[in-house]
């Protein structure tokens, strides 16, 4: 196909450093937008060492309209926008919700008002399962209510989800709600993977955390949770499978193969896996020992959720190719390539 261009914003970032890997070798042209707040600048070298190109990225905040306009003036001729730009730990965003709804919001509102000046045809939001709040009936599918959000993270991912439903019937773009699990893993080359910021809690880069020496230990947030081993239970989907739905996604919506306005899928194994098991998982693999104890649960966590994927599998043709195992090896791999860096 012949090269198309797409603004990534967080490009820079976990999932949209994996994702921009995937549209290059797809052939697209990718420009992004990161301030580098929650990534690293050697991500460009991680990606140009996988692919051969290296990315334009404008270091610029999205709250500033006046900036981010900018940018997606000079690159007005883009077929898409797919927008990760957004602060995404649940234990932070309990702590300092303000910082949460000004920049996951304002940013949103600010990349929409640009994709509908400059008529950009084709938007993919990153969203989160951690809409759909703490629910009791499992799986999840992409029409289940939402509850009550669990906290202020989710609560941001909710608002601009309503406001994509509200300026859908008038704009001339179509959109793309993907909805991730918890997306883990590094990508197979070990040359990106997923940072942890000094206040992040997310599970499989703490684990990796503290086997590589940076944590003392690794605190399990909850044993008395009514699962099978007391502990939470997650659907872990590897980062290269979820950047590569985003490809599928912004290529159907592009080829008008989306009968809807707005798409929504839900994208995870469907496979629940508890704390406990992920850490075992992650020992095996590796044959390493963790420094691990029980906690009290934590404030803004959900007890159970995973994903009914099938409307993704159907519709975008896509189906997970990495399995726990392969999201702990290469997330250990990453890690190994950060230790040798230092």
């Amino acid at each position: 196909m012949s090269t198309k261009k797409v603004i990534v914003t967080g490009g820079m970032g976990y999932i949209g450093s994996h994702t921009i890997v995937d549209l290059v070798q797809k052939g697209f042209e990718v420009i992004s937008i990161d301030d580098l707040s929650r990534a690293n600048p050697s991500c460009i070298d991680g990606i140009r060492k996988i692919t051969g190109v290296t990315i334009k990225n404008y270091d610029i905040d999205l709250c500033d309209l006046n900036r981010t306009r900018d940018v997606v003036k000079e690159h007005a001729n883009a077929v898409g926008i797919i927008h990760f730009g957004a602060y995404k730990d649940i234990l932070e965003s309990v702590n300092e919700p303000l910082a949460y709804y000004h920049n996951n919001i304002s940013s949103t509102v600010n990349i929409l008002k640009c994709a509908e000046e400059f008529e950009i045809k084709h938007f993919i939001f990153s969203s989160s399962c951690t809409v759909y709040g703490n629910i009791t009936a499992l799986p999840v599918y992409e029409n289940t209510p939402f509850g009550e959000p669990a906290c202020p993270y989710a609560l941001t991912k909710q608002i601009c989800e309503k406001m994509i439903q509200d300026i859908s019937p008038k704009s001339k773009s179509r959109f793309v709600l993907l909805r991730y699990f918890n997306p883990a893993g590094a990508h197979t080359s070990g040359e990106i993977g997923e940072l942890l910021h000094s206040k992040g809690n997310h599970l499989v880069p703490v684990i990796t955390n503290v086997a590589a020496g940076f944590r003392k230990e690794l605190i399990i947030n909850g044993t008395d949770y009514p699962t099978r081993d007391g502990t939470a239970v997650r659907d872990f989907v590897h980062v290269m499978d979820i950047a590569e739905a985003h490809s599928l996604a912004l290529k159907q919506s592009m080829d008008e193969k989306f009968s809807e306005k707005i798409e929504i899928f839900n994208l995870g194994t469907g496979e629940g896996i508890t704390v406990m098991e992920a850490i075992k998982c992650f020992e095996n693999v590796n044959d390493l020992k963790l420094n691990y104890r029980t906690g009290p649960r934590r404030e803004g966590d959900i007890v159970s959720i995973y994903s009914s994927n099938e409307k993704a599998k159907k519709v975008l043709n896509w189906q997970p190719k990495h399995g726990l195992s392969d999201i702990m090896r290469t997330a250990w791999k990453w890690q190994q390539q950060l230790l040798t860096k230092k």
